[in-house]
């Protein structure tokens, strides 16, 4: 599954098919590389989506289906469509989370608690059965824009304290975001493609974005 002591380049695709077949197949197969099926790429295309990208990449690919409830159907339908690893709200009941980490470990795939708009990562993980692969310490692309708002790397040792889990960081990732992540702990940076215009930050998807995922690597590596 996740090696601990290595760190992971996670590269999000938002926007459509054509962009993941345009781009991807630039993008050389590196076991420290994990794909993202994001989730407006998701509600765009669907399990069809996720199929797409498993015939394009052999490695790991993450369904950020970020479930909320109904747990062990979509984690089904993420592993049949060919994803190794899924994400679930932080702020969904403690029922949802428990049946889809045990459903996870149960199919062999990484389960991700997205921590976005969570105040405090603790309190969503004392209560449940076992914890998860990995914590998610999310800035949404909303809140990228607003004064103050940081990925809260200030909750990695507390949880890191208390769980044996993987620390992830997203939201608004660039280089100089990616050398900070992992100065402060993580062991894996999601980095969003955008396009020119958009709000947020992230890999320029008109860039040669093979060669950019290369200096992510030698960056954090």
């Amino acid at each position: 599954m996740l090696d601990y002591k290595i760190r992971y380049l996670q590269i999000a695709f938002n926007y459509d098919l054509a962009l993941v077949q345009r781009i991807l197949p630039t993008i050389a197969f590196n076991e420290r590389i994990l794909i993202e099926a994001g989730t407006p790429f998701i509600k765009r295309e669907g399990m069809r989506g996720i199929q797409a990208i498993r015939k394009l990449w052999r490695g790991t690919i993450v369904a950020d289906m970020k479930t909320v409830d109904g747990a062990l159907g979509e984690v089904d339908m993420a592993k049949h469509a060919g994803a190794n690893a899924l994400t679930i709200l932080g702020s969904s009941p403690t029922e949802s989370l428990n049946l889809f980490i045990a459903r996870c470990a149960h199919l062999e795939m990484l389960s991700m608690i997205d921590m976005i708009g969570v105040n405090d990562p603790l309190a969503v993980m004392r209560p449940l059965k076992k914890p998860p692969n990995v914590v998610i310490l999310h800035r949404g692309r909303d809140e990228e824009s607003t004064r103050g708002k940081v990925i809260e790397y200030r909750h990695v040792n507390r949880i890191r304290s208390k769980y044996d889990v993987a620390i992830s960081a997203a939201g608004g990732v660039d280089l100089k975001e990616a050398r900070s992540a992992i100065f402060n702990g993580a062991n894996i940076v999601v980095a969003n493609l955008v396009q020119p215009g958009d709000a947020w930050q992230g890999i320029l998807t008109t860039d040669p974005v093979g060669d950019i995922a290369r200096k992510f690597l030698q960056t954090i590596e």
